[in-house]
């Protein structure tokens, strides 16, 4: 079976039939969940009915992207273990989340991280701030979601050219904008906690399957992904194979280590999820459950990736449509043929979908609490229902942006991606969140400071590095790896392709400098923010205004 040919991996048919089924079943419970939607409270946070290990799996639903199940699997496949630095990355930035911010956060806050910066500093400036950086954190992670769904389709229906797969895109984005339109975040968070159930199946299964065929022997396995990687097949085992080339590359890794680690703390779409459940102890016990889902997980992805190497090579994964975002499909192919395939394809739909309707509704809800409600309206003068219609429309714009992003990032590995969302996270949101819970002389103007401060030079030196520009040509497509692929196109000054080096530490110190150029210190306030961060006094009461 050839499987460099999209309409030859597996059965379009059967694919689009269990990926139909999941949508139908996922739609009605959206819809059921949503006759319950008559408040903000129930719109934005569920009504903070969800237990602790349900908001655990939904955390997990919402963490386990498709980056992590495609991207990281064709990363290991590719680079070895340079690709297994994603997983470590992603699984260690949640001991940062549990440890410095889960349980401060949920005492602080009531729907958005803008509650929490905005606690002792002046509203409409924060607000306004804290939504832009969710807005741009949410719409960097949607575009990674939408180019993984455009490359999927691509290899799994016989999507052909560029249009096909925008076309691709688009479906999914629209499905995504009714999960959310309709279901809120008690809908969204259902379809991720039935989607993270799904996925560690499907991972599990898969990886208990290549193990059986090794025998359990994972040194059997790890020689047969050296041979297949041909003349670089043994740099699969040691560390450089990606990241250890030049002194630039090593720079890259630590720039990414850095991303990866300090992101998790900073993303809107996780964050909010601690305002799901009633009360702080219910928020630990989520992460909890989180974490051991998100570390079993990880560890599946080392024996998926490798286990891809060795049954499909890498050659096969570089040259199929979706390139190293189609490692985990083409490995359930080859282990279980059409069936096995059309299950796991619809996995990854349900992955990307899950996450993008958290992305979207995260950042229509900052959009309309933080500035339509806080900013515009000054907190007053609103009602509930207005403040929900106005996250409804948002939603629909942030939907309509993502997907003409997602068309611009095909081919991307989708991993990388979305390491760039934990850089601008990281660099934008993380310094003004420690600042706030844990420096007395932290003020407005040091949080302005660190989150546009941070969010412009991050984006700039995206813009301005190889990832959009000047990247050499791929021999397998004759274009530039980079999102622009006309070759004689280069305007990359940035030599990184993770800015996060620079970017998160100029936040830290932009925030510092902007906190002492003013005189602005309200100690009653920041007494009364710690008492409430750390033993949740007076933070139900906020939670039911």
């Amino acid at each position: 079976m050839n499987l460099l040919a999209a309409e030859t991996v597996g059965k379009p048919a059967v694919n689009i039939t269990i990926f139909l089924l999941f949508v139908a079943v996922t739609l009605v419970i959206v819809y059921r969940a949503s006759r319950n939607n008559a408040t903000a409270s129930d719109y934005y946070a569920a009504g903070r009915a969800f237990t602790g290990p349900q908001n655990g799996i939904a955390i997990s639903g919402d963490y386990l992207s498709a980056a992590s199940f495609l991207g990281i699997a064709g990363a290991i496949a590719l680079n070895g273990y340079d690709g297994f630095l994603y997983s470590i990355g992603f699984l260690v930035a949640w001991l940062v989340a549990l440890l410095l911010v889960a349980e401060l956060l949920r005492n602080t806050g009531r729907f958005t991280m803008g509650d929490v910066l905005s606690f002792r500093m002046k509203q409409k400036p924060v607000r306004a701030a804290a939504a832009t950086t969710t807005l741009a954190v949410s719409l960097f992670y949607l575009v990674a979601q939408m180019a993984g769904a455009g490359g999927l389709v691509a290899l799994l229906l016989g999507v052909e050219g560029k249009a096909g797969q925008s076309l691709t895109i688009a479906v999914v984005g629209a499905v995504m904008i009714f999960y959310v339109l309709v279901g809120g975040m008690k809908g969204t968070t259902w379809v991720q906690i039935i989607k993270a159930t799904l996925l560690i199946a499907g991972a599990a299964l898969m990886t208990a399957w290549v193990l059986v065929k090794y025998g359990f022997n994972l040194s059997e396995l790890l020689g047969d992904a050296v041979a297949k990687g041909g003349e670089t097949g043994e740099a699969l085992l040691s560390p450089g194979k990606q990241y250890g080339l030049s002194g630039t590359t090593k720079l890259d890794f630590i720039s990414l280590s850095m991303a990866l680690v300090l992101g998790t703390a900073g993303l809107p779409h996780v964050l909010m999820r601690f305002y799901t459940v009633p009360t702080a102890r219910e928020a630990r016990r989520s992460v909890v459950w989180a974490i051991w889902l998100i570390g079993i997980f990880y560890l599946f992805t080392l024996v998926l990736g490798y286990g891809a190497g060795a049954l499909v090579g890498p050659e096969k994964i570089a040259s199929a449509p979706g390139a190293v975002n189609s490692a985990a499909p083409l490995l359930a192919f080859e282990l279980g043929g059409t069936l096995l395939l059309g299950i796991i394809a619809a996995v990854a739909f349900a992955t990307i979908l899950a996450v993008v309707a958290g992305l979207t509704i995260t950042a229509s809800a900052s959009f309309a609490h933080d500035v339509y409600a806080n900013v515009i309206h000054h907190g007053k003068q609103t009602t509930e229902g207005s403040e929900v219609r106005v996250a409804r429309i948002t939603a629909v714009v942030i939907g309509i942006l993502s997907i003409l992003g997602g068309i611009l990032a095909l081919g991307q590995n989708i991993a990388f991606l979305v390491a760039l969302a934990f850089a601008v996270a990281a660099s934008a949101n993380l310094p003004t969140i420690l600042y706030s819970l844990y420096w007395k002389r932290f003020n407005t103007r040091g949080a302005l400071f660190s989150m546009y401060g941070g969010l412009l030079v991050c984006v700039t030196l995206i813009i301005f590095s190889p990832v959009v520009s000047g990247k050499p040509i791929v021999p397998a497509t004759g274009k530039s790896g980079s999102m622009i692929t006309d070759p004689s196109i280069d305007f990359h000054l940035f030599p990184l392709d993770n800015p996060g080096l620079i970017s998160i530490p100029l936040s830290f110190l932009l925030g510092w400098i902007g906190t002492v150029t003013s005189r602005e210190y309200n100690a009653a306030k920041y007494a009364e923010m710690e008492v409430r961060s750390l033993t949740g006094v007076g933070a139900e009461k906020a939670s039911s205004h």
